[in-house]
């Protein structure tokens, strides 16, 4: 991190730690005094306490104190009054506590106009209190507090050190960053885009709708530190506003950034461009969403357009061509970055980002799509956003071996939608086969209904015949009903699918008639089986 965030992280974690002047005013023997706040802001810290009557205290002032006083040598005159408050704002005073009866016997109306001007904190004691006693117990909360800030570092700097040192992926620091703050953490890239979020007790559509507009016109209240190492700043860590911390929101983030850039750093530029696909994948698969605005939300804070796009989703098993080699890597968007600029027309280009000249022509008239890629459980899974009517580019396709395509969607919903269907006719693929879920019907009806009993019950009763067969003796009767529905009217091709003479596959089909009880010549009845078939899955 740069020396100059270094030195605010350090100045607002100190700042954290003290009282304000509202938390000075609640000590009991000031609580004795019956206070009275009649101007400026006691949300002010307090650095220390200075107990005077001079009218020349501001020469003696280094800022951030609360004066306690009499006010015995102040001027009385109003423009003496006025040029007092200027001295003493201008010093850094926090505030003013003024005990009445000495000197005044209510606070002089230009006292309390310059004060409120000047948005300083001027409080009046209706009794005569103990200053000295005053002075301990403000104290002894300054020490309390700087006391538990140094723990608190030393704690955050003992967890995120051995974050660093278990190599603990970049998701787990930014979940214990926001753990630490109780407030929603995100770490974006230097276009402001997401990388990884962890909204705390928030959804993740309250945190990141809008996200790249909102974190560039730099709220006050966020709090914002760079990841950066050896000259090299990759993004910022961000945290929204959160309940006061001891040691300052901006410690706790660079001391997460620091374990951020050092993971950075290990595991190389594109880890970056891996963890966000992976993690966006993976939730959607895995249905880690409360709500569809929480999916749109998360995918366009990452640079994955949505609202008003055309959406494709591929997957199944990598081509060889890309098989340990290029687009090889989880998360790598089929080519590695800056190479794509290089490619011919139509290429691909660097994750999550435009193409570097859009040429116009072509369906949608534009070469601006983004592609989120990851290799998950043995499958390549693909997310293709164009701009609204577009085609799918068939180069695209070339990184799978064999699975499926779904159809064009809109939208998250239609995105979510379209996951399940894909999967199963996926699973389905022949290798080297490229199914489209717009040419299977059938897969899709029986990807919908997968959910409902009955779909099921219609699948056991069908089947658990010959799932009984096949688990008793090691036999392949589902895979030869699956290649007999899968070309039906055509026995030669289904016995070539099965892997079976043409002798032993017949052998096959009237063991399965007999234990279904069933006509396998039946239109009807075959197409019974088919949906029992995509129901079961396997």
């Amino acid at each position: 991190m740069s020396t100059s965030a270094g030195r605010v992280g350090r100045a607002a974690g100190v700042e954290r730690a003290l009282p304000t002047v509202a938390d000075a005013l609640r000590v009991a023997s000031l609580q004795a005094g019956i206070p009275e706040v009649l101007a400026g802001s006691v949300d002010v810290p307090v650095r220390w306490v200075h107990v005077s009557d001079s009218d020349r205290v501001a020469a003696l002032l280094d800022g951030g104190e609360l004066l306690l006083t009499t006010g015995a040598g102040w001027p009385g005159a109003t423009a003496a009054l006025e040029t007092f408050v200027e001295e003493l704002a201008g010093a850094g005073l926090a505030g003013i506590v003024l005990e009445l009866g000495t000197r005044f016997t209510v606070a002089p109306p230009a006292l309390v106009a310059a004060c409120r001007a000047r948005d300083l904190a001027l409080v009046t004691l209706d009794r005569e209190v103990k200053f000295v006693t005053v002075t301990e117990e403000v104290h002894r909360r300054i020490i309390a507090g700087q006391v538990e800030a140094l723990q608190e570092r030393q704690r955050l700097h003992e967890l995120f050190t051995g974050l660093s040192l278990r190599g603990a992926p970049i998701e787990v620091v930014v979940r214990e960053t926001a753990r630490a703050l109780r407030a929603p953490v995100v770490l974006e890239d230097l276009a402001h885009e997401v990388v990884v979020a962890d909204a705390f007790d928030l959804t993740d559509a309250e945190v990141l709708a809008g996200w790249a507009g909102r974190s560039r016109r730099l709220p006050p209240d966020w709090t914002r530190v760079p990841v950066a190492a050896r000259g090299t700043q990759w993004g910022e860590l961000v945290a929204l506003p959160g309940p006061t911390h001891p040691a300052g929101p901006a410690t706790v983030l660079e001391q997460a950034a620091t374990a951020l850039a050092l993971s950075r750093l290990a595991d190389g530029d594109d880890a970056w461009t891996r963890l966000r696909a992976e993690g966006l994948i993976a939730a959607l698969l895995g249905e880690r969403y409360v709500t569809i605005a929480d999916v749109e939300a998360r995918l366009e804070a990452s640079g994955f357009p949505v609202r008003g796009r055309t959406l494709f989703l591929a997957m199944g098993s990598p081509s060889e061509a890309t098989a340990g080699g290029v687009g090889a890597n989880s998360g790598d968007v089929l080519h590695a970055p800056r190479r794509a600029a290089h490619e011919s027309a139509g290429s691909l280009h660097d994750p999550l980002r435009p193409a570097p000249n859009p040429a116009p022509g072509g369906p949608g008239g534009s070469e601006d799509h983004r592609v989120l890629s990851a290799d998950l459980g043995g499958e390549r899974i693909l997310l293709v956003s164009l701009p609204a009517g577009s085609d799918l580019p068939e180069r695209i396709l070339t990184r799978l071996s064999s699975g499926a395509v779904s159809e064009p969607v809109t939208g998250a919903a239609g995105l979510l939608a379209a996951l399940p269907v894909a999967q199963r006719l996926a699973r389905q693929a022949a290798r080297g086969e490229l199914l489209r879920v717009a040419d299977r019907p059938l897969a899709r009806l029986a990807a919908e209904l997968s959910g409902d009993h009955r779909l099921q019950e219609h699948s056991a009763r069908l089947l658990t015949p010959l799932i009984r067969h096949d688990d008793a003796t090691g036999g392949d009767l589902l895979r030869v009903l699956r290649a007999v529905v899968t070309h039906p009217g055509n026995r030669t091709a289904a016995a070539s699918a099965s892997h079976l003479s043409r002798s032993v596959f017949y052998q096959r089909l009237t063991l399965i008639a007999e234990l279904l009880g069933a006509d396998l010549d039946d239109g009807e009845t075959l197409s019974a089986l088919h949906l029992a078939l995509l129901a079961h899955g396997r």
